[in-house]
């Protein structure tokens, strides 16, 4: 017996999962190259894995970097509203009175130099 709506249901289905890998992919790759621990050749060494065994790759980094990249991704966005990680603690400073408007805006200039 043949069931057209299964067999469609099936094909969606695979697409999806495809489009997921693709996207897990990417996402591994971006990973690597934000991950400020490693070296270039550590992070041409970990594109290479992933490249030629994609699922070997994959799994193996996510085992061993994989519970920092919310982390690196987090840090990535802050740098980019702020400028520098440093300066979220001054400003934080800054607005419980610790340190005055002066000292925020010169110790700014230092971490932004």
């Amino acid at each position: 017996m043949d069931y057209p709506l299964w067999n469609l249901f099936l094909t969606i289905s695979w697409f999806f999962l495809w489009v997921l890998w693709l996207m897990l992919l990417f996402w591994i790759i971006t990973d690597v190259f934000r991950n400020r621990d490693l070296s270039g050749w550590a992070k041409a060494g970990w594109l290479v894995l992933i490249l030629v065994l994609p699922f070997l790759g994959i799994l193996t980094y996510m085992v061993v970097h994989g519970g920092q990249m919310q982390h690196r991704r987090n840090r990535e966005k802050r740098e980019d509203e702020y400028g520098s990680d440093d300066i979220v603690p001054l400003s934080d400073l800054r607005d419980r009175g610790i340190i005055t408007e002066a000292e925020y805006e010169k110790e700014k200039a230092r971490v932004q130099r």
